[in-house]
C-alpha cells in the first residue's frame, strides 16, 4: 500500500464492474481461474506535488524520543510551557479544539513564538494537515474539471474559511460556484479576505449554519461535489449518518462527494487530548465508507498522503 498504488485481486467475475478511468486490468492464469489485477494510479499531477515527507531517522527520533516526551510529560507541565511561550497554536485550541484558526496556523506555517516553530514546523500532525490540504485541492480540481456542467456547483461543509476550496478552484479550469457553510460565522469574515485576496469573491458564497440542515439552508439547489473534509474525526457514527443522509438529499446521481480519514500514525493522540483538549474519533477507510453508503454513496476510491496520517476518500451518489 505505497502511496499512489494499491493492489486488489478479485476472483469472483460476475461481480466486476466496468472499470472507471484510469483503473488499468490485468490478466494472470492462476491455476484455471482467471484472476485480475487492479492498479488505482494515480495522475501525475499528484503524484508528483511537493509533499512534506519525513526520512527514516527522523521518524525514528520521533517514535523513540520525541513523541513519548510530549505523550507523557506531565499535561499541566506541557500547558505552562506553552503559555509562558505564547503558543498561538496552543492559545487557538485551547478556545476552540481543532477550530479553524489552529487549522489556518498550521496551513500557514509561518509561526511567530518559539514553541509554534517547533510544533507546527517539525509536527507530524500540521505537516500531514499541509499534505491533505494539497492532496485534497488537488484531486477536487481534477473532479472539477471532469464535470460536464459548468459552472460547478461545490458545497463546502464545516468550511472554515474555505482554504482548500479557494486552492480548488485556482487549480481547475472550469469555472466553479462554492457554497460554503459553517457555524462560525467569525471564519467567513477571515474567508472572505482570503477570496478577495484571490480574485474569487464573486464565486464563493458564504452561509452561515449547521450542516445537517442544508436542505433548509440552501433550498432545492444541487451540487456536483460535496466537500466533507477535517468533520468526520470530531464526530460521532450516528451524527456522520445524520450529515451523509442530508447532504445526500441535495445531491444528484453521479455527483461526488470529498472526506478524509484519519490514523493514529502521528503519534500524538495522548498529547492532543491531554494538552489542548483535541479527542478525535479513528476510522479507518472500510469504517468511513459503511457510514457514508447509509446515505445512497458508493464507487469509493482513496488516495493517502506520504505520512500516512489522512486518506482522502472520493464517493459517488449512486
Amino acid at each position: 500500500n505505497r502511496i499512489g498504488k494499491k493492489f486488489y485481486v478479485i476472483r469472483n467475475l460476475d461481480a466486476i464492474a466496468l472499470p472507471q478511468p484510469g483503473i488499468l486490468w490485468r490478466s494472470k492464469p492462476d491455476s484455471g481461474i482467471v484472476e485480475f489485477k487492479l492498479e488505482l494510479t494515480l495522475e501525475p499531477s499528484v503524484e508528483n506535488l511537493p509533499f512534506e515527507r519525513m526520512c527514516p531517522v527522523r521518524r525514528a527520533m520521533k517514535g523513540l524520543l520525541i513523541n513519548p516526551l510530549a505523550n507523557y510529560l506531565p499535561a499541566s507541565v506541557t500547558r505552562s510551557i506553552l503559555r509562558f511561550t505564547q503558543s498561538e497554536l496552543a492559545a487557538s485550541n485551547w478556545k476552540d479544539p481543532g477550530g479553524w484558526r489552529s487549522m489556518v496556523i498550521s496551513y500557514e506555517n509561518n509561526p511567530r513564538k518559539l514553541a509554534d516553530r517547533v510544533l507546527i514546523g517539525s509536527g507530524t500532525m500540521p505537516m500531514a494537515l499541509r499534505n491533505r490540504r494539497l492532496l485534497a485541492s488537488t484531486v477536487m480540481a481534477g473532479i472539477i474539471d471532469q464535470c460536464p456542467t459548468e459552472p460547478v456547483q461545490v458545497l463546502c461543509l464545516g468550511a472554515g474559511p474555505g482554504h482548500i476550496i479557494t486552492d480548488a478552484i485556482m487549480k481547475a479550469h472550469k469555472k466553479v460556484q462554492a457554497t460554503l457553510v459553517d457555524l462560525s460565522s467569525d471564519a467567513f469574515d477571515y474567508g472572505r479576505q482570503v477570496a478577495r485576496r484571490c480574485g474569487l469573491a464573486e464565486c464563493m458564497r458564504f452561509v452561515q449554519g449547521d450542516v445537517r440542515d442544508v436542505r433548509k439552508l440552501l433550498g432545492e439547489q444541487r451540487f456536483d461535489l460535496v466537500k466533507m473534509l477535517g468533520i468526520c474525526e470530531y464526530l460521532t457514527d450516528q451524527q456522520v449518518v445524520d450529515i451523509i443522509q442530508a447532504v445526500s438529499a441535495v445531491m444528484p446521481p453521479g455527483s461526488t462527494i470529498v472526506a478524509n480519514s484519519i490514523s493514529r500514525r502521528h503519534g500524538t493522540d495522548r498529547f492532543f487530548r491531554r494538552v489542548f483538549g483535541l479527542h478525535m474519533t479513528y476510522r479507518n477507510l472500510g469504517e468511513l465508507e459503511a457510514l457514508f453508503s447509509r446515505g445512497g454513496l458508493g464507487n469509493f476510491t482513496s488516495t493517502a498522503e506520504p505520512l500516512g496520517v489522512y486518506h482522502i476518500l472520493v464517493g459517488h451518489k449512486t
